[in-house]
């Protein structure tokens, strides 16, 4: 060998790149389920470089150890030993007296290395004078120090340091630190939202993540001087059974964390939806029981986060947090014996008489609706100790329905008393059919909380309706609410309405009757209570869908509802169970359009039940009344002999729906159209959260579609539309849409998208070309979510005089305007149109003739449109509209 490769770099030789190499090696190992505490062994494999390198030192041999000795002391999660794959390095340079200026080239030895080599390292090099100054007036510099564990160096610096702290910064301060600490992680909370139900959870700082086990950490440390997780048992914060319960649960957490590092190449604690299938197929998730990997993995998740989330909360509350004040031992008025308060906490008098009496683990939970307080931790563990002593049949024992029922009617103003059933495992045991639907996730960006905890959501939002805690913003929910006088089956059906989501099979809705019948059946309910809740759970999503795609206006839609419901008293509990429903489920389920769309609907079919069907006769003498208000409201005859010209131009269905508010608008516009193309007339609803927009048109085929690129094109979204054509070739569309994105300059956004418009009529704008750039920049939100395919249904039976067509699609930009595009080039006139939602697509809804006013039901033109709406959808935004013709021919290009 030349002396040239005898001498060369090997960088293997250095201690940073074996460290690195190392630190691949441990990663590949865990990766393949071969390393038990990756955190730990990288911990070491750090400890070992910075001991290295305090040995080998050059910088050192100039420092005067004897007379101003160092230590290398690890900090944060490397302080913990529980280092993740790419989390921070932190580390401190500790000097008995003061820092001498060679520090700096010991940081450049020590740690420039780890930087060249990609790694992110904090480090601090402080006095131990200056450093119990920092920790006295910066409480997150103590937080640090909490942590702080040697490495190596002088251990007697160390020890200085951790005494002094404890003397000097922590014993005189221990309170305020302590509220410090609940404070900042209640603020932390707020920010981040809570991880154990969030669809992207953060693994560190949301509620139920790993900042929550290091605010508990942290405490114990103050208040007992703990050095190691395990002594959280030792100490007696947590028993055996629980501390093994946490130590699973965090080492899960830690599980993912580690491989959403690896897989983002970078430290990062936002599980987003582009990591969750490739984690749970790295963890070797599988389908079962009709869910499929992810979501089985982000169930355990959930679960786990839940759980850490309970003891965090349950362990400030341990420590005096959150109480309003204390009480002595007492026994509750009206309490089964064996049940007491004890410091603001229920407790078992002694485990003895639950052996006697196992319905105390229910009376307990009775307890704590009717007195408002949590039971307490020891409490809680005997619950779950003695769960085996109550099943399924214990509801249909004397007196045991009656106190169920109770923790269901009451009202849940601190906190939801049967969500604390369900972390204890009672409820699952009271009603085995829940635990189908435990942690169960739904994996699509609709639903933001597991199946169980949203059922349970349901509930305390009904409960809430003209409270304090009512969430709906609608006084109406709280005066039917008040009306009724089955709030229990309401209650009931909340409970159970989504429970066939734990059965095999396509219609949830429908199972899940099915099982509420053998529930209540078997608790003892009669046939006609049990008859009411399986409706209402059969039927709870009956109102939203025809709310949302169907044409409200058309008076087919409320008689069908009215004909199927019967009953007013249970359209009342089905109204009040949609709008809790909706709620519950996340943003992209209700908003204040779906809330008027559901409340017009539910008004209509109310009217129905209590006064009789609107039959022709009667909708013809509506018209007839209608015409001569809108005569007699004329301001002169000459005014009256316009409006008569006007009305014989419209339609007996547009005046039939149509307000004569709005019929006056309407004309008002005509006045103005004179030789324009359109006018239009923005108006701003009470709440201002929608646009509702009136456009005066001289008829034309492509009015609608043109009408929708234009509103994608200046980034407002369409939520629905109703088209009417008076009989003199004018047409009025009234839309709904969301406002301009940016409030400042609104009115200059309305000017634009005007003058958009009449370009794009005149012909002097090509809407396609025009969108192709808002297009190419567009990325599809949450890509990795399993995409449902896109479907279209073709609908001839619901309607006496329109076709419905429904396009089940994952939106994107110009979604609308394609799709009109293409139902015109089908030769179609859109009358009526409806944007709703479905799960994690949109649905577009049309009622549609064609171009000679007829249905669209031979089965070629039903084919026709099915191919060349589902070829749009499937081949995106960029494609180019086919041809119906050419399709029929077998060529899906133009």
């Amino acid at each position: 060998m030349s002396p040239k490769h005898a001498t060369a770099y090997n960088p293997d030789a250095t201690p940073a790149a074996r460290l690195i190499r190392d630190r691949e090696a441990l990663t590949a190992r865990f990766l393949r389920g071969e390393e038990a505490d990756l955190l730990q062994a990288h911990a070491t494999l750090l400890d070992d470089y910075f001991r290295d390198r305090f040995e080998a030192s050059r910088v050192g041999l100039h420092l005067n150890l004897v007379r101003n000795p160092y230590a290398i002391v690890a900090l944060g999660g490397y302080g913990r030993g529980e280092q993740c794959v790419h989390s921070d390095v932190d580390l401190m340079l500790l000097f008995e007296a003061k820092v001498p200026a060679e520090a700096e080239d010991l940081v450049r030895e020590v740690v420039y290395p780890l930087w060249d080599a990609g790694m992110e390292v904090g480090h601090a090099t402080r006095s131990l004078r200056e450093c119990l100054r920092l920790a006295r007036q910066d409480h997150e510099v103590l937080t640090s120090l909490l942590d702080a564990r040697f490495v190596c160096g002088q251990s007697r610096l160390y020890a200085m340091l951790t005494e002094r702290l404890r003397q000097s910064v922590i014993r005189p301060k221990k309170a305020e630190i302590i509220r410090w600490l609940v404070s900042t992680n209640q603020a932390r909370h707020r920010r981040f939202g809570d991880s154990s139900y969030l669809l992207e959870p953060n693994l560190k700082e949301g509620r139920g993540g790993l900042r929550d086990y290091h605010t508990m950490r942290w405490i114990a440390r103050i208040q007992s001087n703990l050095h190691q997780r395990r002594d959280l048992e030792y100490a007696g914060y947590l028993t055996t059974d629980e501390y093994a319960a946490f130590d699973e649960a965090l080492r899960f957490v830690w599980e993912v964390r580690n491989r959403l590092h690896h897989a983002s190449g970078r430290k990062n604690d936002q599980l987003h939806f582009d990591q969750q299938v490739r984690i749970a197929r790295a963890m070797h998730y599988s389908a079962a029981d009709g869910q499929q990997p992810v979501e089985r993995f982000l169930g355990r998740l959930h679960g786990h986060m839940e759980f850490i989330k309970e003891k965090h909360l349950m362990f400030l509350y341990d420590q005096g947090y959150g109480l309003r004040h204390r009480r002595s031992r007492s026994t509750p008025s009206s309490a089964p014996a064996g049940i007491e308060v004890v410091a603001d906490r229920l407790a078992f008098a002694a485990p003895e008489q639950i052996l006697a009496q196992p319905a105390l683990l229910l009376h307990i939970f009775q307890q704590a609706a009717r007195l408002h307080l949590p039971l307490g931790t020891e409490a809680k563990r005997l619950v779950r100790e003695f769960l085996h002593l109550v099943d399924e049949r214990t509801l249909s024992e004397p007196g045991n329905l009656r106190v169920f029922e109770q923790i269901l009617l009451r009202p849940a103003p601190i906190f939801n008393v049967l969500s604390e059933m369900r972390r204890t495992g009672l409820l699952f045991r009271l009603i085995p059919e829940l635990a189908a639907i435990r942690d169960r996730i739904q994996y699509d960006t609709y639903h933001l909380f597991p199946v169980d905890r949203h059922s349970l959501r349901v509930v305390r939002a009904i409960k809430g309706f003209g409270t304090a805690e009512d969430i709906s913003g609608d006084p109406l929910c709280g005066e039917l609410y008040k009306m009724l006088r089955q709030r229990k089956a309401l209650l009931w059906a909340a409970l159970l309405h989504d429970i066939g989501k734990g059965a095999p099979g396509g219609d949830h809705a429908a199972r899940g009757a099915a099982i509420a019948r053998r529930i209540l059946g078997r608790i003892g309910y009669r046939e006609k209570e049990i008859e009411t809740v399986a409706f209402l759970v059969a039927e709870h999503l009956m109102l939203i869908k025809a709310a949302t795609r169907r044409d409200i206006n058309d008076e087919e839609t409320a008689l069908a509802c009215a004909r199927h419901i019967q009953d007013p008293v249970r359209l009342r509990m089905l109204y009040l169970l949609t709008v809790a429903d909706s709620l519950s489920t996340g943003p992209k389920a209700w908003n204040e359009w779906t809330a008027t769309l559901l409340r017009e609907l539910f008004f209509k079919v109310l009217n129905i039940l209590e006064g009789g069907e609107l039959a022709t006769g009667r909708a013809v003498s509506l018209v007839e009344a209608k015409r001569r208000q809108l005569l007699e409201d004329a301001a002169d005859p000459a005014d009256a002999e316009e409006m008569g010209r006007l009305i014989r131009f419209m339609s007996p269905r547009y005046l039939l729906y149509v307000p004569t508010a709005d019929i006056l608008v309407h004309a008002a516009l005509y006045r103005r159209l004179g030789n324009a193309d359109f006018v239009w007339d923005i108006a701003k609803p009470h709440g201002g959260a929608t646009r509702t927009v009136t456009i005066c048109a001289k008829d034309r085929p492509g009015l609608f579609s043109k009408i929708a690129g234009i509103f994608t094109l200046n980034g407002m979204n369409i939520l629905g539309c109703q088209v009417y054509t008076w009989r003199n070739n004018l047409a009025l569309d009234v839309f709904e849409v969301t406002p301009p994105p940016d409030p400042i300059f609104e009115d200059e956004r309305w000017q634009r998208a005007e003058s958009h418009l009449r370009h794009a009529l005149a012909g002097r704008l090509d809407l396609t070309a025009a969108l192709e750039e808002k297009i190419a920049s567009w990325r599809p939100a949450q890509a990795a979510v399993d995409r449902r395919p896109p479907r279209v249904v073709v609908n001839n039976s619901a309607s006496s005089f329109f076709t419905i067509i429904e396009v089940f699609a994952h939106d994107f930009p110009g979604l609308l305007y394609r799709v009109t595009d293409a139902l015109l080039r089908c030769r179609l006139d859109i009358w009526v149109a409806r944007v709703a939602t479905n799960v994690d697509q949109v649905v577009d809804v049309f009622y549609v003739r064609d171009f000679d006013g007829q249905k669209v039901d031979r089965p070629d033109q039903v084919a026709a449109i099915e191919e060349i709406v589902m070829t749009v959808l499937y081949q995106g935004p960029e494609a180019p509209i086919p041809d119906p013709d050419a399709l029929r021919k077998g060529d899906p290009t133009p």
